[in-house]
This record gives C-alpha cells, sequence and structure tokens, in this order.
C-alpha cells in the first residue's frame, strides 16, 4: 500500500550542501530520503528561500509532513513549490524526486491545468477554505508497473505565524482496497441473484472471499437439523474451472461451542479476533493450526442459521472499514441462502411429485432395448406435464406411450399422473391404440367438466409392439409422430411415421393407427414438443433436425439417441423435454449389473468385475483396457459427488460395448470424509470424451447416470 515508506528523521537536518555521503567500508549507497533531501536543497533558489529563513510554522509543517508514514506535500507560496515526505513520493512514481523544491506546474504539465487537479490547490490557497476531495483516482507504479489506485485527500490551508496564507497541505489516505471491496460487493451481490442451491451460492462466497480479502482460510457454514454443515476454502487450495463447477465437499459438525462458526450461528454475534489461536481447539490439520486472526459472522434469517469466517495466518486488526463490508457481505449471504433452501425444498417436492409420475423401471427385454429421458424444464422448479411409460402387457406385448400436459404447475402434473395410470389400466384391460385413446379422450373431457375449465391440452402417441416380429402399431392423439431410424445394410437412414394426428385428448375425436415394423438394428424415437420447439424457428424445421441427427447417430443405441435428442435442435427451450426410444436388436445381448458401496474400495471392485466378466464375454483387451478406465473414473466421481452407492450397469451386444454409472445423490449431498482417497473430481470426462465413441449424461429425478458407448470392431467381435 502507499505510503508505508517514513523518513529517516522528524526534524529538518541542516543543510550541509550535499546529499548524504556515501556509507563508510564500501557499503553500498542508498538512495538519500526525503529528509534528506530536504536538508540538501538549495531552497534559497525558491520562493521559500533559504532554510534558515523559513518560518517557524512552515517549518513545524514541513516536519509534520516527513515525519507522517501517510503521502503528505506542501504546496508553499503563489507559484506552489512543493516539499513532499517518501510516501507521497511513492505515489507520484518516476516524478521522484526532481519534483522536490519546484513549482507544481512545473512538474505534472498539462495535467496540473486538467479539471479536479491544480484548480482545487488554487482554490483554497485563494480562498483559505479547506477541502475534501471523497475520492480520486491517480496512477501509482508499483512492482514495474502503473496501476490505478484509489485515494481520499484532504487540503488545509497553511499559515504563517503571522495568520497569512502561505501554502496549501495536503493529506492523501489512499481507498484502493476499500474501493475495490465495495465493488467486489455489488459483483457479489450480482453472482448471489443468479445462485439457486446452497451449493451455489458456497462456490460464490468461497470465491468471493478468497478474491476480495485474500484470506488464509474462509468457512462457508448452514445449520442442518440438529448440526451444521460447512465447506471451506485455504489458501494455495489448486481449485481449476471444473472443480468450481462441481458440488462442494461438506463437512458436519455438532453445536459444538468450540467452533467459532457454532458461536456466531447460534448467538447472531460477530466476533473478531486480531490475534491468537481461535481455531486450536477445533483444527483438523496444520492449515487451521495457524490461522491468528479471525473473523465470524452470523449469517441469520427467519427460517436459516449459519456462519462466515475468515481467517489470516498473522495478526490482523479487522478495522471498522473492513468490519462494515463483513457486515454487509454476510446479510447479502444469508438473505441468498434463505432463497436457496426455499428454492431446494420447491424443487425437492417438485422432483418428489415428478418422481411418483414415472415408471421406477423400464422393461428389460431379450430382443429389444429400451430408454428414456426427461430434462426438466424453465429452472426444474415445478413438476412438468410430460411424461413417459413403457410396460409388458399380459400377452407378451410391449406398451409404450410418451404424453404431454400442457402447463408446468401442480395441476398439470396431477392430471399428467391421472392420464398415465388410466392409460395403463386401459391398455391392461384392451390394448388396441384407438380403444385406449378413446378412454382417455372421456376421462381428459370429464376432468375439464369437473374443473370447469376447458383449456386441459393433453396430447399422446402410443404404441404396442409385438415382440415377436417387431410389428408397431400406433396412434396420435394431437402429438408429434415418432422418428424411425433404419439401420440399413450400409448407410443409416430416418424418417418421421406417417402418422394421422387425430385430435388431441378431450375434444371427442376419432383416432387412426399406423403399422410399421423395426427391423434387427432398427430405432424408434418418440419425443415430446419440448425437443423440436424453438423460439423464432418454425416446427418443421426442429423436426428436420430431430430426423438429420437420429441418422447420423453412430448406433441405434436407445440411449444414445435419447441423448442425441434431446441436443438435436440448437437452442434452448423452456418446457419440458422426454423422449421414449426402442431398439430392436440385431441379437441377444449380454448384461450384467454391480451395486457400488460408497467407499474408497468401490472402484477398485469395480475393476476386478468388468475384467473377469468382459474377459468370459471374449470382449477384445483393447477395448476392455479402455472401457475399465473410462469406467473406474466415473464410478470415482459418482461415489465422490453424490455420497451414496452407485450402480454400474454393462451391457454388450454384437456390435458394441455400452456401459452406464447411476447414482442416487442429489446436490448438496454430504460426502464420506473417506473420499480424500479418491481421484479428481470431474477431469475424467475428458478422457472418456477421448476414449468412448460416444458418451453422454442422464438427468433423472432420482439422481444422474452417465454412460459410454465402445464399438467392437467387426474384424474381432467377441
Amino acid at each position: 500500500m502507499v505510503g508505508m515508506g517514513s523518513p529517516s528523521a522528524t526534524t529538518l537536518p541542516a543543510q550541509e550542501g550535499g546529499a548524504a555521503p556515501a556509507q563508510e567500508g564500501g557499503a553500498a549507497q542508498r538512495n538519500p530520503d526525503c529528509a534528506e533531501l530536504v536538508g540538501a536543497h538549495p531552497w534559497e533558489t525558491t520562493s521559500l528561500g533559504s532554510m534558515e529563513s523559513w518560518d517557524p510554522v512552515v517549518r513545524a509543517t514541513v516536519e509534520v509532513v516527513l515525519s507522517s508514514p501517510v503521502p503528505m506535500a506542501l504546496a508553499y507560496g503563489d507559484d506552489h513549490v512543493l516539499i513532499y515526505n517518501d510516501a507521497y513520493g511513492e505515489v507520484i512514481g518516476g516524478k521522484h524526486p526532481a519534483a522536490l523544491g519546484r513549482p507544481a506546474a512545473d512538474v505534472f504539465g498539462d495535467l496540473w491545468h486538467t479539471p479536479g487537479v491544480g484548480g482545487i490547490i488554487n482554490d483554497v490557497y485563494r480562498s483559505g477554505q479547506s477541502f475534501l476531495e471523497a475520492e480520486t483516482q491517480m496512477a501509482v507504479p508499483r512492482g514495474g508497473q502503473v496501476e490505478q489506485a484509489s485515494f481520499t485527500r484532504g487540503h488545509s490551508v497553511v499559515r504563517d505565524r503571522h495568520g497569512s496564507v502561505v501554502g496549501v497541505l495536503t493529506v492523501a489516505a489512499e481507498t484502493t482496497q476499500v474501493t475495490r471491496r465495495l465493488q467486489s460487493l455489488g459483483e457479489l451481490t450480482a453472482r448471489l441473484a443468479s445462485a439457486l442451491t446452497i451449493d451455489d451460492v458456497a462456490r460464490v462466497v468461497l470465491s468471493y472471499a478468497m478474491a476480495s480479502f485474500d484470506v488464509d482460510h474462509c468457512v462457508f457454514a448452514v445449520d442442518d437439523g440438529a448440526e451444521f454443515r460447512y465447506v471451506r476454502r485455504i489458501r494455495g487450495e489448486m481449485v481449476d474451472e471444473v472443480d468450481e463447477r462441481l458440488p462442494p465437499l461438506w463437512k458436519r459438525v455438532g453445536n459444538d461451542s468450540a467452533f467459532p462458526l457454532v458461536v456466531a450461528a447460534q448467538s447472531g454475534r460477530p466476533t473478531f479476533q486480531t490475534d491468537g489461536s481461535p481455531l486450536a481447539k477445533v483444527a483438523t490439520d496444520r492449515h487451521e493450526r495457524r490461522i491468528r486472526a479471525l473473523a465470524a459472522m452470523p449469517l441469520r434469517t427467519p427460517s436459516l442459521r449459519g456462519a462466515l469466517t475468515m481467517g489470516y495466518r498473522a495478526a490482523h486488526a479487522w478495522l471498522p472499514a473492513e468490519r462494515a463490508l463483513l457486515y454487509a457481505a454476510a446479510e447479502l449471504v444469508a438473505q441468498a441462502a434463505e432463497r436457496a433452501r426455499r428454492f431446494e425444498a420447491q424443487h425437492g417436492t417438485a422432483q418428489l411429485l415428478q418422481r411418483s409420475m414415472l415408471p421406477e423401471h423400464l422393461p428389460e427385454l431379450d430382443r429389444f432395448r429400451i430408454a428414456a429421458r426427461y430434462d426438466v424444464g424453465v429452472d426444474g422448479n415445478a413438476a412438468g406435464g410430460d411424461f413417459y411409460d413403457a410396460f409388458e402387457l399380459a400377452d407378451g406385448r410391449l406398451a409404450m406411450v410418451l404424453g404431454d400436459v400442457a402447463g408446468h404447475d401442480v395441476r398439470a402434473a396431477a392430471v399428467m399422473g391421472q392420464v398415465r395410470a388410466a392409460l395403463r389400466a386401459l391398455a391392461l384391460t384392451d390394448p388396441a391404440p384407438g380403444t385406449v385413446l378413446a378412454g382417455l379422450d372421456r376421462l381428459v373431457g370429464s376432468l375439464g367438466a369437473e374443473s370447469r375449465n376447458e383449456e386441459i391440452f393433453v396430447t399422446v402417441v402410443y404404441g404396442v409392439l409385438d415382440q415377436t416380429d417387431g410389428t408397431i402399431t400406433l396412434g396420435s392423439a394431437g402429438h408429434p409422430p415418432p422418428v424411425l431410424r433404419r439401420a440399413g445394410r450400409g448407410r443409416a437412414s430416418a424418417e418421421l411415421v406417417a402418422l394421422p394426428p387425430g385430435a388431441p385428448l378431450g375434444l371427442g375425436g376419432s383416432w387412426r393407427t399406423s403399422t410399421v415394423r423395426l427391423e434387427p438394428g432398427d430405432t424408434i424415437l418418440m419425443f415430446s414438443d419440448g425437443v423440436v420447439e424453438r423460439r423464432g424457428r418454425t416446427l418443421s424445421a426442429g423436426l428436420q433436425d430431430l430426423v438429420r441427427a437420429a441418422a447420423s447417430a453412430t448406433s441405434g443405441d436407445p440411449r444414445n439417441l435419447c441423448s442425441l435428442a434431446t441436443a438435436a435442435v440448437a437452442g434452448s427451450t423452456d418446457d419440458d423435454v422426454a423422449v421414449l426410444a426402442v431398439e430392436r436388436a440385431v441379437a441377444l445381448s449380454r448384461s450384467a449389473t454391480m451395486q457400488v458401496p460408497a467407499e474408497p474400495t468401490g472402484p477398485s471392485r469395480v475393476r476386478q468385475w468388468m475384467t473377469t466378466r468382459l474377459r468370459d464375454w471374449a470382449v477384445p483387451e483393447p477395448v476392455i483396457g479402455a472401457a475399465i478406465l473410462c469406467t473406474s473414473e466415473l464410478t470415482t466421481n459418482a461415489l465422490l459427488h453424490a455420497g451414496t452407492p452407485a450402480q454400474v450397469r454393462i451391457d454388450l451386444s454384437a456390435e458394441r460395448l455400452l456401459v452406464s454409472v447411476a447414482d442416487t445423490g442429489t446436490r448438496g449431498a454430504v460426502t464420506r470424509a473417506r473420499t480424500d482417497t479418491l481421484s479428481s473430481r470431474g477431469r475424467g470426462l475428458g478422457l472418456i470424451e477421448e476414449l468412448s465413441d460416444t458418451w453422454g449424461t442422464d438427468p433423472t429425478v432420482r439422481g444422474s447416470t452417465v454412460w459410454f458407448e465402445m464399438l467392437i470392431p467387426p474384424a474381432e467381435k467377441g
């Protein structure tokens, strides 16, 4: 900080006509300080005159200037001859020491005549009235570079012993750090405004504290029932962009009064310790034992208790301005944390409702593979009306449906649940598409009449698959037709099924059906309108994009197609997205599943299990090696971030190996303490991108699934 230098003497040295002599004994000559320069300057050539003739008040003022640790300068006389101290010399940089004893206008040139510079000195000198500049920007040389620094400057008149104004004394207090912290407080406000979850708030707060206050240790904590959960950041911790996007690693602490964060959270009172060992009783590592100064700020709202602590490894005086910033930051963080908690509660309710509406598991068939995906629209804070389902009928056929109830609220979700349940009941009685759609039409009409609301809008595409020959009989009630991907012998193709649309449910329409046949390798893809509808684009353009994406897919694997479908059309959508795909396999596939405990030994168990299973299946060794490496990374990350057991599933067909790793964790879940031994927090996705033929993620209401696919070389099929 400018102003840390201080002169070597507090009184004016006797004038000796030259600078201080070199040190004896061959020691390196040091640069003279301002006190020495003042003593050696030929003042008789200036308006001040010889030093012996100086007015006692002027002499006393110069002594005060030279002894001050903050930047001070005296502009004397009508020409404003400059006398200043070492701290001010640092501020003016290259102009020092030549500026000493020279008129200010000569020193600063054209800058002196710009508004707010020399004019202020002239006004104070002529009027005899002091003036305070709240803040001004100055270019200050530091570390070989020039930086913009903020100063608050006070200008006071200096009178001689007769009371006449003879000069202007300027005192500059640097406020750069305070100004920057105020700016960062504005940035904190903006970033917290977009923080939806407690995890988001934690990331923002930790980053803000480390950057704005340059602390050595920071902890953010919130209550979690009878306990508190907290996450910390320490100086020197390696955090990259991937880490910033991943969920923080939370720890728990009970109501232990030895923890400053617990005391602050429970009492609602901040504490500031300038020097000592504030974390000695609770330190878990050397980083916490080295903390000497600590500020603990409570985070209190009507529905939340928490704390924010910041610490330094050296003694630190918590100045009033710094405390005021901490109070303001804590208030902002507390409000953001309360909003995030409300969002998470609402989001959890919406997820619970959505979970009850979608099937727990899709059927596992011998010659047909099924996959589905549901991406929540808007902000994920409301249950949507999209749904999918697939279930086996009594005669062995497969019923499959994808529907959409307009709206993003509890009412839409309730209608969707009723429609889905009714469809199952109707299909199990008479699965013919015409019969099922007619029954659903009567149901939706009845719901609209009961609620006296004629705006219930429901669309459905429904089909029955005969597993013996791959024939699908389809019917649509106002829903977009499915995409049919033909594997072909040389090059895949895709098209929309020629399906009469029919009227949406509840309007008393009639529905015609179409029949398509899945040949081995073919896939049918049902989708909701959120997949293809974009603002500013026509529906036909979105449908064309989806068809092209299906045709260019590396395989007809239903999981792969579901992933491609959700990203086939450029641009974002506020609507929910649901897709359901069914593939007729070329040959019987083999599959196996392993439940992996949330322990550090989990990844090694997966590697051993996969190696044995894939070798038994005669998978080529290069594919085995790459698959095990990718699976180990995914399993490690699932265990680390979800904190729950993971499920690894492998599925081998004649042409490809599909591996998926699913967890049931939620954002903000507390991770086991032993996860220190696990690997690299998400950086394995680049490895999967490199080694696999295709990969993707399937967000679900029960957690998330990451999967990858590796094609089996034709000459080496096992």
